[in-house]
């Protein structure tokens, strides 16, 4: 699978990075042709103390093409031009990423 992940930093104004992520990240993201997952982590902390990070939004495709694809769409390119003000701004941090999933069993003591 390829993913693409935007990392949303801790602002001062919490209700305006909420409204935009609600109202323009999250419904253009989910228009975007070829989308397969998505998962939304809120992040409560690290080891150690408090996170400078405070959402992390994971966008999921069969693979790079599917996603280059989904970029040229009148959605992907709209979706492009609302993030880059957040990363002109140097508010999100954002890649992409091969991922590989394995699903491990349960040990014995745990089985249901």
């Amino acid at each position: 699978m390829f993913k693409f992940v935007t990392i949303y930093r801790r602002v001062d104004d919490e209700n305006a990075l909420e409204t935009f992520f609600s109202h323009t990240h999250l419904p253009l993201a989910e228009q975007l042709p070829g989308l397969l997952k998505t998962e939304v982590a809120r992040i409560t902390g690290k080891p150690g103390g408090e996170s400078r990070f405070h959402l992390m939004y994971e966008l999921y495709f069969a693979d790079e093409d599917s996603f280059n694809r989904a970029l040229i769409s009148p959605a992907g390119q709209e979706l492009m031009a609302a993030l880059k003000q957040w990363w002109d701004a140097r508010l999100i941090t954002w890649f992409y990423t091969h991922t590989y999933e394995e699903e491990r069993p349960l040990p014995e003591d745990e089985e249901e």
